[in-house]
């Protein structure tokens, strides 16, 4: 006999009918939640996945999901979406982002998207922890990006430069030149880079293709189907990242991490050898903080890898974007591009051919071009926060609940035709001393705003206009075959990279003396 009816048949009807319901009533009962606080919903949610469908089904970038809500809710302050069924906020309204992100900072300190605790390597960084270790780790780290320290950290990059410079003129691009992947020369010239700044190693991925950082650093970054939801999962559905255990870096690539910097770190401690870098810092932390547990992370173990692996990750991805982005435009753009060759000229001439601190700081037509790339290509295109606590939205009705997730759309933003006229053009007068004064605080901000922005912004920009004033100095850089006109970027990247992860354009060696 049947545990319901006299037939088993019907019993696995009316179980089965019965927990469709019971998942069905637990995925919409939350799909009125905006509604009933008043919010403007722009799109209408759909079934399980909320407002995400295109995103799970790598029709479209989150970053451009949201910039779309963004658009849709022109004239709104906030409105409302669904991240499957939890309920989220979008905040647009410029002092609301303010208050988010600056002066309500101690209740929004948070992110809302998180590895799974347990990957120490993926979590226990100053990207992704939580406050009070996030604040700890801030405090530990900070002494790294000083002006002091970067200009001692230049020296180095500038072997890193050198090495480009070598490199760029064994490829005979003399003549019509020759087209080249500028992402992946880019990433190369960055782990360069990173590696001998942070690590104090001679990674040379220029010369070596099969380097392993550089082949690591591309496995990071590489969107997949699979690697393109592992990333959308850790910045939007952290529960289902939790339950899968999904790690930020992969398996092979944790490891790989683990081991290159116990080698270099142990290895240092043996010979007593001093760089003034990330290694002798991580070091000092090791032996000041043994044992210890500071509010939720320790200075061993994976805690201490996280931070040598979130540095190289985060300046990897960052300067090889900025860096091949801004050679796509000045292909674009060969007005802009002689122009700030000319800059470059005339510095280096009045430097005696010397390339040092001062002079790349000093650029001010090489910032101008960077400033527009970086509101064009943001390398995080999005922000997330989560309310530490309820939260009276100020000059509205709106109380937030603990939990909720807040999104502020950067790239929306930078496109935002209010604060940037036409806002597709690539012009870099955007941000002359006269127009960038007159950027309203909080509409351009593509390293983050507020105190949980990005720690090695100076470091990025300083490598990636390193980066440019190498190749630009003697080369120019054109469309070629496999060129995207216009620039088509990748659904499947939580982070802005182009279709397929590829930059192509044509370099020829310029028949001039420098």
């Amino acid at each position: 006999m049947a545990f319901i009816t006299a037939h088993w048949g019907l019993d696995g009807i009316i179980v089965l009918t019965t927990l469709m319901i019971a998942v069905y009533l637990y995925m919409t009962r939350k799909l009125n939640y905006w509604k009933k606080r008043g919010v403007t919903e722009v799109v209408s949610p759909t079934l399980f996945l909320g407002n995400f469908t295109d995103c799970v089904l790598f029709k479209k970038s989150p970053g451009h999901l949201i910039k779309d809500f963004y658009d849709r809710a022109k004239g709104l302050p906030y409105a409302g979406f669904f991240i499957l069924n939890k309920p989220a906020l979008l905040i647009r309204d410029r002092e609301l982002v303010k208050n988010i992100l600056v002066k309500d900072f101690s209740n929004f300190e948070n992110r809302y998207g998180s590895p799974d605790t347990k990957d120490r390597l993926g979590y226990a960084n100053l990207f992704f922890i939580n406050n009070p270790a996030w604040k700890i780790l801030r405090t530990k780290l900070s002494p790294i990006f000083t002006s002091g320290k970067l200009k001692k950290m230049f020296e180095l990059m500038l072997v890193c430069a050198q090495n480009l410079d070598t490199y760029l003129e064994s490829l005979k691009l003399e003549g019509k030149g020759k087209e080249l992947e500028t992402k992946d020369l880019a990433a190369k010239f960055a782990t360069d880079m990173i590696g001998v700044t942070a690590y104090g190693l001679n990674v040379n991925s220029l010369n070596n293709p099969d380097a392993e950082f550089r082949r690591h650093g591309k496995k990071i970054f590489e969107y997949s189907y699979i690697r393109g939801f592992e990333m959308l999962s850790i910045f939007f559905f952290p529960s289902l990242v939790r339950w899968t255990r999904m790690r930020v870096f992969g398996k092979d690539s944790s490891v790989f991490l683990r081991k290159a910097f116990w080698d270099t770190l142990l290895q240092r401690i043996e010979s007593g050898t001093k760089r003034h870098d990330l290694i002798d810092i991580l070091i000092e932390l090791k032996k000041n903080h043994v044992d210890q547990d500071l509010n939720g992370i320790k200075f061993d173990g994976d805690d201490l890898v996280a931070q040598a692996a979130i540095f190289f990750t985060g300046g990897y991805e960052t300067s090889s974007s900025t860096v091949s982005f801004t050679l796509y435009e000045l292909a674009m753009y060969p007005e802009v591009q002689n122009r700030l060759r000319k800059e470059i000229h005339n510095a280096l001439k009045e430097n005696n051919n010397k390339v040092t601190y001062d002079m790349i700081m000093s650029l001010p037509y090489l910032d101008m071009v960077v400033s527009e790339i970086l509101r064009k290509y943001p390398p995080l295109p999005f922000l997330d926060r989560v309310a530490g606590d309820t939260y009276k939205v100020p000059d509205s009705d709106l109380v937030l609940e603990k939990d909720t997730p807040i999104y502020v759309s950067m790239l929306g933003m930078h496109y935002d035709p209010e604060y940037f006229p036409d806002p597709d053009k690539f012009d870099p007068e955007r941000f002359n001393e006269e127009n960038k004064h007159n950027i309203p605080s909080c509409a351009y901000f593509p390293f983050g705003e507020g105190p949980r922005i990005c720690i090695g912004t100076r470091l990025g920009l300083l490598q990636s206009k390193l980066g440019l004033v190498t190749i630009l100095n003697k080369y120019e850089v054109t469309p070629s075959k496999k060129t995207l006109i216009p620039m088509v970027l990748d659904p499947r990247g939580t982070t802005t990279t182009a279709l397929g992860g590829g930059v192509y354009l044509n370099l020829r060696r310029l028949n001039i003396s420098t």
